[in-house]
């Protein structure tokens, strides 16, 4: 039975946290765990892992802070009985934030990034466990693209489809950057020429002004056709002839794109 946490506060994570995989599945049933007892945990991994929804999961009530906002991480933990502390590594004086937490006895989950590590937190947190990326969490990325095609079939108040065969997942932020992603697709599914002109037009309005604009923004108009057309011909000989280039001139051009193709 598939686990999906629901989450309503704004400052968690967009994606509820799924456990479709054997990882995601443990981190679930630590996070569980937590709910029960009293101590201190600190949550690692990516961003867009779902660290936070884990951390609102096991303190639903708690305040919300950023470890970056010093003052009012102090206050709060000065007049709280449990807190989040997010992004534990944005702490300008982490020994200072230890130090009042253990003086308030303050019940404390926190997240930070994978590589966090620090001399005063190893005795503060009883438990500390990692969240993997989602590149090494297959079952999952899958049961989100669906859950964020349902999503973007709601906002947009119509069926939804993404063309699977030609879609790669973009992973760079996890589950950030996948449900951007399919947003995106979703809302350009069935886009006109004169909108998307628009948005091009909008795109550049700011960034002309240079001597050499046209040359430096050709890319733009360039990578999308050699892209579209690779994929549906299969060949450089195909789609030269297709488009009625020059073979070399078209290879030139890939050559002139090699970063974004």
């Amino acid at each position: 039975m598939d686990v999906v946490v629901l989450v309503a506060a704004v400052a968690v994570d967009a994606t509820n946290f799924i456990t479709k995989s054997d990882a995601s599945k443990e981190a679930f049933k630590t996070a569980t765990l937590l709910k029960t007892l009293t101590i201190n945990s600190l949550i690692t991994g990516e961003v867009g892992v779902g660290k936070n929804t884990l951390a609102r999961y096991i303190l639903p009530e708690a305040s919300i802070i950023d470890a970056s906002n010093f003052d009012e991480l102090l206050t709060t933990l000065e007049s709280s009985r449990e807190i989040i502390i997010t992004n534990l590594e944005n702490s300008p004086n982490i020994k200072r934030v230890v130090e009042s937490i253990v003086l308030n006895n303050t019940r404390v989950i926190a997240t930070a990034k994978s590589s966090y590590n620090n001399e005063y937190i190893d005795e503060l947190f009883s438990i500390k466990f990692n969240i993997p990326p989602l590149s090494t969490r297959v079952e999952d990325v899958e049961f989100l693209i669906e859950k964020f095609i349902q999503e973007a079939s709601s906002i947009f108040d119509s069926e939804v489809e993404i063309d699977r065969s030609n879609f790669k997942p973009d992973l760079t932020n996890n589950a950030k950057s996948l449900r951007r992603q399919v947003m995106i697709n979703s809302l350009l599914r069935d886009i006109q020429d004169i909108e998307l002109m628009e948005i091009i037009e909008n795109y550049l309005f700011d960034k002309l002004g240079s001597n050499s604009d046209y040359r430096e923004y050709m890319y733009i108009y360039e990578v999308p056709l050699i892209r579209a057309g690779l994929k549906k011909f299969k060949s450089q000989l195909q789609l030269s002839d297709k488009l009625g280039l020059n073979r070399n001139t078209l290879r030139k051009k890939i050559a002139d794109n090699r970063d974004y193709l």
